[in-house]
């Protein structure tokens, strides 16, 4: 019996996985938000952030889990763009930690700016774990669009995010945490 519950587990994990795999967001068209929301910690995030508020996709960039030392300048250096563009349009935000903070930073930040609706730009392995935590922080008062940034993550790297994922929603179910 035990046997049989422990098979049974494993394939819908794996058909779960799957899943996983097949839903990875790509990068999204043709759509406008109030505010751009990009965690730190995956290359080519805070780039497509920059690009879609260029590209006037939104008013407003949140850059959350800055580390404190670094400042505007030095980002738009990095970037290579003017550092108006940082001034007059990009917040970073200094208190996230982990995926679970970048969504309360975010959310205080949407809270205080009272946008409606926000672009979540983060690596496609990440988005799904990265929503689940925004939303869920937001408590369903603001539209989150996800944003998939083409990355190429080891597997282990995807088997560790899909475990992440299944805590945590199991966690949010039972209320721990929320």
């Amino acid at each position: 019996m035990i046997v049989r519950t422990l098979g049974v587990l494993a394939l819908l994990w794996a058909a779960g996985f799957a899943l996983f795999l097949l839903a990875m967001p790509k990068p999204l068209e043709n759509a406008t938000t109030d505010a751009i929301v990009v965690p730190t910690g995956g290359a080519g995030r805070i780039d497509r952030g920059i690009l879609l508020l260029k590209a006037h996709a939104a008013k407003r960039m949140l850059v959350t889990g800055v580390a404190p030392e670094v400042r505007p300048v030095e980002l738009a250096h990095e970037y290579r763009e003017a550092p108006s563009l940082f001034a007059c349009c990009i917040d970073l935000g200094r208190e996230a930690v982990d995926t679970r903070s970048n969504a309360e930073e975010t959310a205080d930040w949407v809270k205080r700016h009272q946008y409606k609706s926000v672009r979540l730009v983060t690596s496609d392995w990440h988005l799904a774990r990265a929503r689940l935590e925004l939303t869920n922080a937001l408590d369903g008062d603001v539209e989150v669009l996800g944003d998939g940034v083409p990355s190429k993550p080891r597997f282990g790297l995807l088997v560790a995010e899909y475990n992440k994922l299944l805590l945590r929603r199991v966690a949010l179910w039972l209320g721990i945490g929320a």
